[in-house]
């Protein structure tokens, strides 16, 4: 990795912009049903979605711009072809000093190994369960034994893993302690995520029964001796330590967004529609742009012009948007 070649930009609330998830696919092998439907998803053609090339240019300006981390997302990135080869890019580019990837682990394995030799950052692993049937209750799918093989190669490979579990009323409370003992004795990071209604199905909640207080809570009951520890700058997850316990874990309040202060993140849909904020419904198409002969500096351009107009949280980039667009689905988000 090079030096980076320029200071953050801030946006309007004088938050720096150093992050951006990058979404390669919105198709998934996997139909979670806090996701997507399982029927009815219409997926875009490859025509409609960014080319390697396009989101290669984006990372290099996003570089000048002072963005250092990126994120990898889908749908399920390991669906799209060629995908190791596009990673191997992105640690070409000057600037670019984090590369992460969020996967379900389905299709993941084989490429575990290059992962590693291309000194990838960290993985989060999608993992909702520890219990086979209720992962194909919760996914649709019965690939559960292939996501475990997935992280126990992470794992040989000293990858830094983070295990990332979407708790759901009625559906897997009970698996919260058992997906905590995972850091009992791996060395792995298990984060606990309040439910969105980024579902794709329109059917929202009006109000969140597992919010960050009871998750704690649960935990407190079974690990007492459990205690807070310093969290990175602008990190999501709050973070404990449990003694005897080789990692942590950790409580993203997602619905009730309690980091927005902090945000440092943007999004980059796999069809080129940049997201300041994951509530709203996005600020312009980038692709289109790109695809009309834009210049870098003019593309340098809109990015600036979209970072000074972020909303100051959540709350008020849902407020923005069209009643529809909380009921989009994850997996055209971006992660």
């Amino acid at each position: 990795m090079k030096d980076k070649v320029s200071n953050p930009i801030h946006d309007n609330h004088g938050r720096p912009i150093t992050y951006v998830r990058l979404s390669v696919t919105d198709r998934c092998n996997l139909r979670c049903f806090y996701c997507m439907p399982e029927k009815g998803m219409k997926f875009l053609p490859k025509k409609e979605l960014l080319s390697y090339e396009e989101m290669e240019r984006l990372l290099s300006i996003l570089a000048e711009l002072g963005i250092v981390k990126v994120r990898i997302t889908g749908g399920e990135p390991f669906v799209r072809k060629d995908l190791a080869s596009f990673l191997a890019n992105i640690r070409k580019i000057t600037g670019i000093e984090e590369l992460h990837i969020t996967t379900n682990g389905v299709l993941t394995k084989p490429y575990v190994e290059k992962l590693s030799q291309l000194g990838i950052t960290s993985v989060n692993l999608s993992l909702d369960t520890v219990d086979r049937q209720r992962f194909k209750m919760l996914t649709r799918r019965d690939e559960f034994n292939q996501v475990m093989e997935t992280f126990h190669a992470l794992l040989d490979h000293n990858i830094p893993t983070k295990i990332n579990a979407v708790v759901i009323e009625g559906k897997n409370e009970q698996d919260i302690i058992p997906l905590a003992e995972l850091a009992r004795n791996y060395p792995v990071s298990v984060r606990f995520i309040e439910e969105m209604p980024f579902n794709g199905s329109g059917g929202g909640y009006q109000s969140l029964q597992w919010d960050y207080h009871k998750i704690l809570n649960t935990l407190k009951t079974r690990f007492p001796e459990i205690t807070k520890i310093a969290d990175k700058p602008h990190a999501t997850a709050m973070h404990y330590k449990v003694p005897g316990f080789k990692g942590n874990l950790g409580i993203i309040a997602a619905y009730s967004r309690t980091f927005c202060g902090s945000c440092n993140r943007i999004r980059i849909t796999s069809q080129g529609v940049l997201q300041t904020c994951l509530y709203d419904e996005g600020t312009l198409n980038i692709k289109d742009f790109i695809r009309t002969g834009a210049s870098d500096e003019a593309i340098k351009d809109l990015f600036i012009g979209a970072f000074g107009q972020r909303a100051k949280d959540g709350f008020e980039a849902e407020k923005k948007g069209p009643a529809s667009a909380i009921h989009k689905s994850m997996s055209i988000i971006g992660g």
